[in-house]
């Protein structure tokens, strides 16, 4: 997994902590009480499927894990930076029970109080596909226009040709 995190930002320290716990917790663990304990009772929902709430966020992942042993999240990625936690995940047999299941990726953006509890998430979902159907959201046999792995990264290399849309260096971008 990539953390990135300054580690004298004690705050997102402790916020990347608090998400992880939140994953282990109520999707690994299948423990959607303890699960959502840094969750505000106001938790404001942007995703358009589920309800605002501490209350509703547990017993939606508490569907999902009724009947289906290996629901499971991976993380890939994380980033804290001050009250905002981003992850890349891959939610994995959610929806099917088949082993081979190459789920759902995730980016899943949480907003945490001064007292380190998620009072806001944004998230953004799609299908993973296999190397027989690279977009099942579209439809069947769609092949893939390029082989790199949805969790994987890669570097581009770059050459002398290579150029910038910036003129000249950016100025850097102070963490608070």
């Amino acid at each position: 997994m990539l953390v990135l995190v300054n580690p004298d930002d004690s705050r997102a320290v402790r916020n990347k902590d608090m998400i992880l716990d939140h994953y282990a917790r109520m999707i690994n663990g299948k423990d959607s009480e303890t699960g959502t304990r840094f969750f505000a009772d106001g938790y404001v929902q942007h995703n358009p499927l589920m309800p605002d709430g501490r209350g509703p966020l547990g017993e939606f992942f508490s569907k999902i894990a009724e009947g289906r042993d290996n629901s499971r999240i991976v993380v890939h990625k994380i980033i804290a930076v001050g009250d905002y936690v981003f992850t890349h995940v891959n939610f994995l047999n959610f929806f099917s029970d088949d082993p081979d299941d190459t789920g759902l990726a995730g980016v899943d953006i949480f907003k945490m109080d001064p007292d380190g509890r998620s009072i806001e998430h944004w998230d953004v979902l799609q299908f993973v596909g296999n190397p027989a159907n690279s977009a099942p959201f579209m439809g069947p046999d769609i092949p893939r226009a390029n082989s790199n792995g949805m969790f994987e990264e890669r570097t581009p290399v770059l050459t002398s040709s290579t150029t910038s849309s910036v003129e000249g260096d950016p100025a850097p971008i102070p963490l608070p």
